[in-house]
């Protein structure tokens, strides 16, 4: 005696998962090769002036003696001015 079975699955229609991490993998690709392009290429091991050594290490025992990874902007012009920069015109009217 034969019985048929009857299959009480029925398919789900079809999803957008799959899809939707497919195209988020492909954004994740293209965002990655878009940073790429963004790396600034003067980070790379180079040979720094004197001037730029001096900044940088000013700079690294300000993060090291404040404790911020992240100076803001107007820290970095302190340290700058810290080092006796002045802009121009600040120049000309100590002469």
């Amino acid at each position: 005696m034969t019985q048929s079975l009857k299959s009480t699955h029925v398919p789900a229609p079809h999803s957008t998962g799959s899809l939707q991490r497919a195209d988020s993998a492909v954004e994740a690709e293209s965002n990655l090769r878009s940073r790429r392009r963004m790396i600034d290429p003067t980070t790379c091991e180079r040979d720094y002036s004197d001037d730029e050594v001096e900044f940088m290490r000013a700079l690294d025992d300000y993060k090291r003696a404040s404790g911020r990874k992240f100076p803001t902007c107007s820290e970095v012009l302190e340290v700058i001015r810290g080092l006796g920069y002045r802009k121009g015109n600040e120049i000309a009217s100590y002469s």
